[in-house]
C-alpha cells in the first residue's frame, strides 16, 4: 500500500514537471513574436522621419534656388523701375561704370573705350571695343551677344540708345554716380545681380570708415575755396553739385561759386580777385592733361593779378590728380577724401589724434 502512494506521487510529480516545461516553451515562442513586432514599429517611425527631414532639405534647396534666381528689381538713374535676372556678365559703356562692375565681381562682353585709357584695369582680348563714351557703336553692341547694358544717366547720347537697345532684348539700367553715396547704391545694385554681397562689403561699406576719419579731421575753420575744371578749350568754375564740390564741402569747406553764380558762367580773374579764396583746386578732363593746363595759363596764370592772390602767395593752389578727382575714384574713395584733408587741415593731424 504504502510502494503504491509512492508511485502515484512520483508520477504526479513528472506530470506537473511536464507542464510547467510546456508552459515556459510557449512562453519562449511569444517573447520573440512581441520583440520582433517593437523592431517593425521602431524601423517604420525611423523611415518616416528620414523621409520628412529628406523632404524638408528638398523644399529648403528648392526655395533658396528660387530665391538665387530671382529677378533683382531696383529704381535706376533716371526713375526706371529696372528687373535684371542674376548675371556676372554685362555691356558697360563707362571706363569708371566698368571698373565698378569689375569690383563687383562683374565680367565685361563690351566697353567703351575710355576704360582703356583711364583706367588701370585689364581687359580680356574677347571684350567687344565699342569706341567713344559719347558715341558708342551700337550694333557692335547688339552683336555682342550683351543681355544687360550698365549706361550713364548723365549722357544724353547714352540715354537716346535706350530703345534701341530695348527693342534688342537688352536690359539697360543708367546710372548717375556724383558722392560716395551714389558709388555704395550702385554698387548694392551690382553685387545684388551678380551674388557678391562680400564684394559691397570689401569694395564699398568698408571705405565708409576711412571716409568718416577724414571728415572728421575739419577743425571749424570753413576756409572757402575756388574749384576749377579746365579742358582743351577752357577753364570752368564748378560749385558743389558735383563730385569734388561735394566732397570739399563735406570737409567743411565754403565754396565761392555756391554764393557767386557768376563764376560759373564767366570764369574771370576779376570775380576770383573780389572773393579772394584760401584756396584754389584745379582738376583736369578730357584725352589731354597738357591742352587743359594750357587752358589754366592762358586764361588765368599769365595774368599779372594772379599772383596776388592769397591762395597763390600761400602756396594753396593745387592741381588735383584727375584719376581720383574727375573720373569716379571708385574703390579709391578715401584716397581722395585723404588728399584733400591733408592739404586743407596738416598731413599729420590725422596721426596725432
Amino acid at each position: 500500500m504504502t510502494r503504491r502512494k509512492t508511485c502515484i506521487t512520483v508520477a504526479m510529480t513528472m506530470m506537473a514537471l511536464s507542464l510547467a516545461g510546456c508552459a515556459a516553451k510557449n512562453t519562449g515562442n511569444e517573447a520573440p513574436a512581441a520583440t520582433q513586432e517593437a523592431a517593425m514599429t521602431e524601423n517604420n517611425t525611423d523611415t518616416q522621419a528620414s523621409e520628412a527631414v529628406q523632404e524638408t532639405v528638398v523644399a529648403d534647396q528648392t526655395g533658396a534656388d528660387t530665391a538665387a534666381n530671382a529677378a533683382i528689381t531696383f529704381t535706376d538713374g533716371l526713375g526706371s523701375q529696372v528687373s535684371v535676372e542674376p548675371t556676372d556678365h554685362a555691356a558697360v559703356l563707362s571706363g569708371s561704370f566698368a571698373q565698378a562692375w569689375m569690383l563687383a565681381g562683374g565680367q565685361l562682353d563690351a566697353v567703351t573705350e575710355d576704360v582703356y585709357s583711364e583706367r588701370d584695369v585689364e581687359i580680356p582680348d574677347t571684350v567687344v571695343d565699342l569706341g567713344m563714351l559719347k558715341s558708342p557703336n551700337v550694333e557692335a553692341l547688339i552683336g555682342s551677344g550683351a543681355t544687360f547694358a550698365i549706361l550713364s544717366a548723365n549722357i544724353e547720347e547714352h540715354i537716346a540708345l535706350r530703345d534701341t537697345l530695348e527693342k534688342a532684348g537688352i536690359t539697360t539700367a543708367y546710372f548717375d554716380v556724383e558722392t560716395f553715396e551714389d558709388y555704395l547704391g550702385m554698387m548694392k545694385i551690382c553685387t545684388d545681380i551678380t551674388g557678391r554681397a562680400d564684394l559691397y562689403e570689401e569694395q564699398g561699406a568698408g571705405l565708409e570708415a576711412q571716409i568718416k576719419e577724414q571728415i572728421a579731421r575739419a577743425d571749424g575753420s570753413h576756409p572757402t575755396v575756388l574749384f576749377l575744371r579746365a579742358f582743351s578749350t577752357g577753364v570752368k568754375a564748378k560749385g558743389s553739385d558735383n563730385m569734388t564740390g561735394q566732397m570739399l564741402k563735406d570737409l567743411g569747406c565754403v565754396n565761392i561759386a555756391d554764393s557767386d553764380k557768376a563764376l560759373l558762367d564767366d570764369l574771370s580773374m576779376e570775380s576770383i580777385i573780389a572773393q579772394d579764396p584760401d584756396y584754389i583746386f584745379v582738376t583736369t578732363m578730357g584725352s589731354s592733361d597738357e591742352a587743359a593746363m594750357k587752358s589754366v595759363e592762358d586764361m588765368l596764370l599769365s595774368n599779372p593779378a594772379w599772383k596776388e592772390l592769397s591762395a597763390v602767395k600761400n602756396d594753396r593752389y593745387h592741381v588735383l590728380p584727375k584719376a581720383l578727382f574727375h573720373n569716379k575714384p571708385n574703390n579709391r574713395w578715401g584716397e581722395s577724401y585723404q588728399m584733400l584733408a591733408d592739404i586743407l587741415y596738416g598731413e599729420n593731424k590725422s596721426e596725432s589724434n
